[in-house]
């Protein structure tokens, strides 16, 4: 998979706006309700990340999580990035 040029990833940041962009990664931080919905929310990613073989750097912290995705193999963001992005906002929101 090919990474993503500059004007295809600003694109595709606005269709997942609670995300940023720090380099060759895109970057989102979830606030749960309390410590076990937070960890329910990683247990959803997980499973979402499992379906397509990429997987998140969760940092949690209590009740907040920092998320990152990048595809290293690619040496930058690509498709795959943006589509798990969109299901973790799936997840967080259905959490909200």
């Amino acid at each position: 998979m090919d990474p993503l040029d500059d004007s295809t990833v600003n694109q595709r940041l606005d269709g997942v706006p609670q995300w940023r962009r720090e380099g060759d990664e895109i970057r989102r931080t979830v606030e749960a309700r309390d410590f076990p919905t937070a960890i329910r929310i990683v247990d959803e990613i997980a499973v979402e990340a499992e379906k397509l073989n990429h997987h998140p750097d969760i940092d949690i912290r209590w009740r907040t999580l920092h998320l990152a995705l990048t595809t290293h193999d690619a040496g930058g963001l690509t498709e795959l990035d943006f589509t798990l992005a969109a299901r973790i906002d799936g997840i967080a929101a259905s959490h909200a």
